[in-house]
């Protein structure tokens, strides 16, 4: 149910159930105790910093009436010590209470920031920790939104809101308490005014709390919608979708400014509120005080202490308000990012892995990498199952080329060997042990998969190279890009190895981004080597120096190729025909182009089209 409620249901903002509602602010609370609770020390300290330095504020008003009510009659008799001692005694209050309080705002921002800066390492760390299946199903918009606009919600508490809570709260309550001690009749006229407030504060929290949660999914969805735009800007130019774009954008971010208006005319009407029920309050308190004094029951000194005291309960109000905007805005972001981080993989690390011994391979002989489909049945989403009952045995050293139309079952089925997904039932085994079983670490040594999208970093050609093997050698890099036909072109670059490809690899064509990917997987030099549509954004000479160069990159290892282009599948030892998630044809490429099935009409189409 959290993590329903944290991604799934993320987008509902107002519309969630009471119990809902509960669970999110209880796993709200639950991460940000794991985000105190090494920092125990360091709040012990600062709060005790907080207390000291608030009740050395909340001092002020009764040393104030001491000094008139005491040291002014001495100082009429000649006796200047009282009123010296109140007027040290409010200065050295007043100095004590400013140093603490910047040893506690010192202390507050270091807390702040290591409560910070661990909260966006985790986010990292689990958006990189979950499995596939949560990234294809969460934009990178959402995810974008999650490490900027909400932890900066949260950054904006941290720095100044946890502050101003504190301090206003502790100040309130020293004031109170000593309006009471000097004295309780005008403490009771305070308490009166407490039920008003009251109300006027729930009446606010109950329609703030839905307009900052609506706030929240709408300036998620505006950054969604940019970062989309920009990323697929390419094909917005193509297909002419400026117009739409613009009128999609220009209504989500009216839609963000009324949510924004809504929650400006609640202050408008909270803020009056409380200026109004604290200027009742003190002139209540001044009113009955007034007579008091008059009639001798109340000493000058006290009334002016308990008017400033009664005054100065109500100013951190204003703080408060603005201090509740801002914890409506992080108490939303941070239920979002809870959500994220309360999210399972799909793809768990086992907790007592196989490891997977890698043996030398002699060349010229088969190595370790024989794959094995048990009875696995698959689905991404309940009832459409896409394999509903797979077997498929691939000896070690074998290259497969899978062929089918598109839906077969093709990707997938290289989805579930480099282990993105699980199977739903069944098996898959790597010599023989379930890949459930295996070490993240050991399954990406073993298991490489070289897509057609071919993603560079930004980096260096080297860089991107050796990410196939960390700390390679100069020398092991260029034997990779040799060795798949990559050298010469890379050499042609402006600054050969060390060109800098730019972010994408936007300053290399799609083939060459290819070249340099079979070059990191050549580096890393798995048992099993996946190559999905890896040559689809190849022109025909570069695939023809991309067939040689994959007679070196296949060699003597596990390979399963996919490809639409049939050019590809003759460098293979075995053909596997896929319609609708089973195996309809095979054998070696040869036998089956000579046969009546559905290859060879497959393969003589192709040819004929290159007529």
């Amino acid at each position: 149910m959290t993590a329903v409620i944290g991604v799934q249901g993320e987008e509902r903002g107002a519309d969630l159930t009471v119990a809902e509602r509960k669970q999110l602010r209880r796993r709200s609370v639950r991460l940000l105790g794991s985000l105190m609770r090494p920092l125990r020390g360091r709040l012990v300290w600062t709060m005790g910093l907080v207390i000291v330095s608030t009740a050395l504020q909340a001092l002020g008003p009764a040393v104030i009436a001491w000094g008139i009510d005491t040291g002014l009659p001495a100082l009429e008799k000649g006796m200047a010590l009282p009123l010296l001692g109140s007027v040290a005694l409010y200065l050295v209050a007043g100095v004590l209470a400013g140093t603490l309080i910047a040893a506690y705002t010192i202390q507050t921002a270091q807390v702040a920031q290591a409560i910070l800066i661990d909260l966006r390492k985790r986010v990292f760390l689990q958006t990189q920790r979950l499995s596939l299946e949560f990234h294809e199903a969460y934009t990178s918009g959402r995810i974008i939104s999650r490490q900027t606009s909400d932890l900066d919600s949260i950054r904006e508490l941290l720095d100044g809101g946890v502050n101003e809570l504190v301090m206003s709260v502790l100040y309130m309550l020293f004031t109170a308490v000593g309006l009471v001690l000097v004295d309780p009749t005008s403490g009771l006229v305070l308490v009166c005014s407490f039920l008003p407030l009251a109300l006027l504060l729930r009446w606010f929290q109950r329609r703030s709390e839905a307009v900052f949660r609506e706030s929240r999914v709408a300036s998620a969805k505006l950054i969604v919608h940019f970062v989309e735009t920009m990323t697929g800007m390419r094909a917005v130019q193509a297909f002419r979708k400026e117009a739409r774009n613009n009128d999609e954008y220009g209504e989500l971010a009216e839609n963000y400014r009324r949510i924004n208006a809504r929650s400006i005319r609640l202050f408008a009407v909270l803020d009056p509120g409380l200026t109004l029920i604290g200027n009742l309050t003190v002139a209540v308190v001044l009113l009955i005080g007034g007579f008091r004094v008059a009639s001798g029951g109340m000493a000058i000194g006290v009334l002016l202490a308990v008017v400033l005291y009664a005054r100065r309960f109500f100013d951190p109000m204003e703080d408060l308000a603005t201090f509740y905007n801002s914890y409506q805005s992080a108490a939303a972001a941070l239920e979002k990012v809870s959500g994220v981080l309360e999210e399972r993989p799909s793809v768990p690390e086992p907790v007592s892995p196989v490891p997977l011994p890698r043996p030398a391979r002699e060349p010229g002989t088969a190595g370790p990498g024989s794959v094995r489909f048990e009875h696995v049945r698959f689905q991404y989403k309940e009832g459409r199952e896409v394999l509903p009952l797979f077997d498929l045995d691939v000896p070690a050293g074998q290259t497969i080329a899978l062929v089918g139309s598109t839906g077969a079952g093709k990707s997938t089925l290289a989805k579930l060997i480099a282990r993105f997904y699980d199977p739903s039932a069944g098996r898959i085994t790597l010599d023989g042990v379930d890949l459930r079983d295996l070490a993240g670490n050991d399954l990406h040594r073993a298991i490489v998969m070289v897509t057609q999208e071919a993603y560079l970093f930004s980096g260096t050609v080297a860089d991107n190279i050796a990410l196939g093997k960390p700390g390679a050698s100069r020398a092991e890099i260029v034997a990779a890009a040799e060795a798949v036909g990559a050298d010469s072109f890379i050499r042609s670059l402006p600054g050969g190895y060390d060109t800098d490809v730019n972010k994408r690899g936007g300053r290399v064509s799609a083939g060459q981004r290819q070249l340099i990917s079979f070059a990191r997987a050549f580096l890393a030099d798995p048992e099993v080597l996946i190559l999905d549509e890896a040559t689809a954004s190849l022109d025909i000479p570069s695939e023809r120096l991309v067939q040689e160069a994959l007679q070196t990159l296949l060699a003597d290892r596990t390979a399963l190729i996919i490809a639409h282009r049939l050019s590809t599948v003759a460098i293979a030892d075995r053909v596997l025909v896929m319609e609708h998630g089973r195996i309809v044809e095979d054998g070696p490429p040869a036998e089956l182009i000579a046969g009546t099935g559905r290859f060879a009409t497959l393969h003589a189409a192709w040819r004929d089209s290159l007529v």
